[in-house]
């Protein structure tokens, strides 16, 4: 088995409804994201999958959230957008977009901070 993993960034601004404390207020992240997928075989010419393949799609899945309050960006109109949720939502969008017969994403990390982390797989 084989795992692949790119890292990117976006920006955005969320504020945690409900919560006693100071992220109920709008604030705003540069939220670090790292997509790990697994591969059981290679293809033809020895790849799991082409990095740029990963790169493309993390980004066109990030571009919706990138420097908008999340808040006001379906599905975190509905729910809160805590790191895990986003970790959670993204998952989902990311397997829909790369999952097939020889890979699938197999966890996705979100970083607030530089000290705060969530990992997400199901």
């Amino acid at each position: 088995m084989f795992e692949l993993s790119i890292q990117t960034h976006f920006s955005a601004a969320h504020s945690l409804r409900g919560y006693p404390g100071d992220c109920a207020r709008l604030h705003g992240h540069n939220w670090h994201v790292k997509l790990f997928v697994e591969c059981k075989e290679l293809d033809e010419i020895g790849l799991g999958i082409d990095y740029k393949i990963m790169k493309t799609e993390l980004k066109a899945a990030l571009d919706p959230w990138d420097h908008y309050n999340l808040n006001d960006v379906p599905p975190f109109d509905t729910i809160n957008p805590s790191s895990e949720n986003v970790a959670r939502e993204l998952y989902n969008e990311m397997s829909a977009r790369l999952d097939n017969d020889r890979i699938r994403v197999s966890r996705i990390e979100i970083s607030e901070t530089c000290t705060a982390k969530v990992t997400y797989r199901p």
